[in-house]
């Protein structure tokens, strides 16, 4: 990528049906991990018009009560009346869940934990850059804000006319590799009908966009470029406008497009999946990387074999910003990390229910005291075995 272009990152609110799949498969996770710390999941959901369907697989000694549990969800996001467009008391709930297939556990579960195979085959990316405080790419993180103010906005009451469903779309300016302003923004939300498109338009512009965007750059881009629910009214949203599934929105759950992916999504899945695990454990290993100054920007790439704990692979590529050669940061990273499956679900201490939290705004760059990967406590470590302590 050359030193000066643009570039474009979005997010959506809890209220997007996809975000809404997604934080009832991981309110199932979460409520199954509470009993069952050794739960097998796999949870997907499907939502449109008064109707919510959870399927997949799942072995467990937990009861659950999952018709109580989705409504609860769905009401909490804020979908509680047919006049929002959804109401999680009436809705319908099918539930199809079976269990994990044997074939597939066989080659999971061991009787010392720490030879404990992948749940299957696959490939991660974890990615980190110093162009935040959180050290995450610019344009994601500032998606990722602005839809959580337009929540924040919404469950306090500031704006009553917001709606849960929401969109942000973030395009920056990069000179010398480094972000210096805003190209462009979208920002659309779900309203009531009571509030006209000008008053809209001013209000998320004051209460919204002003609180979380740098004030220069906010001042310094081209008002035409600036585009409030640049389509008018947005009144019907949730699941009466789009069907929403789990693992639909995995570039908004990870790096925004700044950084690849291996396809595979996180919510719903327990911590035996690789897609989830080892995709947290690559954000942890290069966000201490760039933490250790090590590198400015680093992506690390694993993968793994169904039934095999050792990784397939490790590679990192510091873009040519390493103070260290490539070749030797994937030899201190095998040394430092432990990047078998039991070994991130210790290292990270997954195995808690914890995930509900993961599935709006972003799995990184939010530094929660849950949030294990989001930690930098291994950059002393790095730099020591780096040479550069």
């Amino acid at each position: 990528m050359a030193n000066d272009y643009i570039f474009t990152s979005e997010s959506v609110s809890e209220g997007h049906p996809d975000k809404m799949a997604d934080q009832i498969s991981d309110a199932v996770l979460d409520a199954i991990l509470k009993q069952d710390k050794s739960a097998r999941v796999a949870c997907e959901t499907l939502v449109k018009t008064g109707l919510v369907i959870i399927a997949g697989e799942i072995t467990t000694s937990a009861w659950v009560d999952l018709e109580a549990l989705v409504r609860q969800t769905v009401s909490e996001i804020g979908y509680t009346s047919s006049d929002v467009g959804f109401d999680g008391v009436t809705c319908a709930v099918l539930n199809g869940i079976g269990k994990q297939s044997p074939d597939i556990a066989q080659g999971v579960d061991r009787s010392d934990p720490e030879n404990q195979g992948a749940g299957d085959q696959g490939l991660m990316f974890g990615y980190a850059n110093n162009e935040t405080d959180v050290l995450m790419p610019a344009p994601i993180t500032y998606s990722h804000r602005l839809v959580e103010q337009q929540s924040k906005i919404r469950r306090n009451g500031i704006l009553p006319w917001l709606r849960p469903d929401a969109k942000s779309q973030v395009t920056l300016r990069y000179q010398e590799g480094k972000p210096v302003g805003i190209d462009a923004l979208v920002l659309s939300t779900q309203h009531s009908p009571d509030v006209t498109l000008s008053q809209l338009r001013e209000a998320v512009m004051e209460h919204i966009l002003k609180p979380v965007l740098p004030a220069d750059w906010l001042a310094s881009c081209n008002a035409s470029n600036i585009h409030i629910n640049p389509t008018g009214n947005f009144e019907i949203g949730g699941p009466v406008g789009d069907c929403g599934l789990t693992g639909r929105k995995i570039i908004v759950d990870t790096y925004g497009g700044m950084a690849r992916h291996g396809g595979g999504a996180f919510s719903g899945k327990d911590p035996s999946k690789v897609d989830r695990s080892a995709a947290y454990a690559g954000r942890y290993v290069a966000k201490n990387i760039v933490a250790a100054q090590l590198a400015e920007k680093c992506e690390i790439q694993v993968s793994y074999a169904i039934g095999v704990a050792e990784p397939t692979s490790i590679s990192v590529d510091t873009f040519g910003t390493g103070r260290v050669d490539d070749r030797r940061i994937e030899e201190i990273v095998r040394d430092v990390f432990d990047l078998r499956p039991y070994g991130i679900v210790t290292m990270l201490d997954l195995i808690r229910p914890i995930y509900q939290q993961t599935a709006a705004y972003g799995h990184f760059g939010r530094e929660l005291p849950d949030f294990s990967w989001e930690k930098t406590d291994r950059a002393d470590a790095l730099r020591q075995a780096a040479g550069l302590a």
